[in-house]
């Protein structure tokens, strides 16, 4: 038995996650359903909208005719009552007081020539009583009269009252919803309590009747009204989903893309409208186009041809150089100034060509597993003297174990230069800080500065070619102004992120985030870009 139990209990858990699980699922699609579909929207405004009004109006409809037929009801009644009087009294005329048994016969009679006389108010019952026990008032299948209706008619009131009745010829178990008016009448023998009982039978069918109709009407209403609106929209939001998918396939690339135009209305205007519009952004693409492409191929060739002259400026430098000891000094210096300036001239070529490759598509990487760890500590050997020459320390927090990350590592060590000679360059000789850290699926590598910093905006700015943050400083190292755009670019190549954070005297931060596995897509970094604290020292890095 406790197995049976314990097996039932199972299965009725199994079968309410079930009923969740599909519950879930179906408020999510709902909830997809109304975010994304502007005509479900609006139907469903509109039939709640509708449906509360019609709810409002039925209800104040039903009231107000219920309220109709019971006034009509009621006033016939009461004329009916007050006309039943003179009857009343003429029977009781001839008959002698303290005569019960004539009293007697003369109710009878009375209830007998009341129930035969016609009525505007529709069918009754008489019911006539008194407070003399000794009379006997009516017969003794005589309905019940409530004693609150009494005890008003004793009072010398015309009385009305709803309140159940027994069904006209039937029987007294049978009881229909009533309407009970009550009203004294003095005659000789005494005060005698005259009631009529009308029932309400036909008006509780009359208002049914009325309700069932406002019903059916109020419901026919409203999907009528949901049925329109969802037709209305339809030719609204038809037109607009057209628009939009025309305009995906416009940005994903198919500049031939344009929305069919039909008529002259609000609808046709604007699908003109958004075809100029396509057609004059196609003709802009491809002028942008044509130019970017003039632009590359004349960074390229110019890049290519000036190679040759260079080569022989080159020979002809060092020759120079190698004899300026022979030179006056201000010759001597010359022969420097040019070497150097060569230098940056070979160097800004090189970047140049790397730039046009990336441009032309054809730049490809030659994909190894590597200990990034490793890179890093070549890129920072080679920056060492650059970092003697600003008077900086290089402080490297690594991990013990290899960290080991499918990469062209030429680039990765190009990427990890160029940011170490931007953060020495703009470090104002502080220490430079190089953070390595991984997790199972990334690698990231971080450098830290303490110098001028970034200004807020320009962290999405430094990666453009040949931008400077500061056109007044003096570039100690005298970089080319494209390395951070070459890294940039390197780093996609690999999938990878390089970004950007600095805070103005704070100093900047620098954050390169590479998949351990070549084709996989980054989702986090296992280092923040923004430092843990802004105001920290060199040496408190992990």
């Amino acid at each position: 038995m406790v197995a049976q139990a314990r097996w039932v209990g199972t299965r009725a858990w199994r079968l309410l996650r079930v009923l969740g699980e599909r519950t879930a699922r179906g408020a999510r699609a709902a909830r997809r359903a109304w975010q994304h579909s502007l005509q479900l929207r609006v139907g469903a405004t509109t039939l709640v909208v509708t449906g509360v009004g019609v709810l409002l109006i039925g209800i104040f409809l039903v009231n107000q005719i219920s309220a109709g037929v019971l006034r009509a009801k009621r006033t016939a009644a009461v004329l009916q009552t007050t006309a039943g009087l003179d009857t009343v009294r003429r029977v009781f005329a001839d008959v002698s007081p303290g005569d019960i048994p004539s009293q007697n016969a003369a109710v009878t009679s009375a209830q007998s020539q009341l129930a035969a006389t016609g009525s505007q108010a529709g069918l009754f019952t008489i019911t006539i009583e008194s407070a003399n026990t000794s009379v006997s008032a009516g017969s003794q299948n005589s309905p019940e009269i409530p004693k609150s209706l009494r005890t008003l008619v004793q009072d010398n009131n015309l009385a009305v009252e709803y309140a159940p009745i027994p069904q006209p010829n039937g029987s007294t178990d049978q009881t229909v919803p009533g309407l009970i008016v009550g009203e004294p009448v003095t005659t000789q023998n005494g005060v005698f309590e005259l009631y009529y009982l009308f029932p309400l039978s036909a008006e509780a069918d009359t208002i049914a009747l009325v309700q069932r109709t406002v019903l059916l009407a109020g419901v026919g209403l409203v999907l009528f009204v949901a049925a329109i609106s969802l037709l209305v929209t339809r030719q609204v939001v038809r037109p607009v989903r057209v628009a939009a998918k025309t305009a995906e396939r416009l940005a994903a690339g198919d500049l031939a893309q344009r929305i069919p135009v039909r008529g002259t209305d609000d609808i046709a205007r604007l699908g003109e409208s958004f075809n100029a519009m396509a057609g004059s952004l196609q003709r802009q693409i491809r002028r942008l186009e044509e130019l970017s492409r003039l632009q590359r191929r004349f960074t390229s060739d110019v890049s290519h041809e000036l190679r040759t002259p260079l080569t022989t400026i080159r020979m002809a430098s060092e020759l120079l150089h190698s004899q300026r000891e022979a030179f006056s000094p201000e010759l001597a210096r010359s022969a420097e100034l040019l070497q150097t300036e060569l230098d940056r001239f070979e160097a800004l070529l090189a970047d140049l060509l790397e730039i046009s490759r990336y441009d032309a598509g054809v730049a490809h990487l030659e994909m190894e597993v590597t200990d990034l760890c490793g890179v890093a500590a070549t890129a920072i050997d080679a920056s060492q003297v650059l970092a003697k020459r600003q008077g900086s320390e290089i402080i490297l927090h690594a991990p013990a174990q290899a960290v080991s990350v499918a990469m062209d590592a030429r680039r990765v060590e190009r990427i990890l230069r160029n940011l170490l000679g931007n953060a020495l360059d703009h470090g104002d000789g502080q220490p430079v800080v190089v953070t390595i850290s991984a997790d199972d699926h990334s690698a990231a590598v971080t450098v830290r500065d303490y110098g001028v910093g970034l200004r807020a905006g320009e962290a999405g700015l430094v990666f453009n070619r040949f931008w400077r943050g500061d056109p007044s400083r003096s570039r100690l190292t005298g970089g080319t102004g494209l390395g951070l755009a070459i890294s940039l670019e390197d780093a996609r190549l690999h999938g990878g992120w390089l970004q950007a954070w600095g805070e103005r005297g704070v100093g900047a931060q620098f954050r390169l985030t590479l998949p351990r596995a070549a084709g996989d897509v980054l989702s986090s970094s296992p280092l923040p870009l923004e430092p843990d604290s802004m105001v920290d020292g060199p040496g408190s890095a992990s």
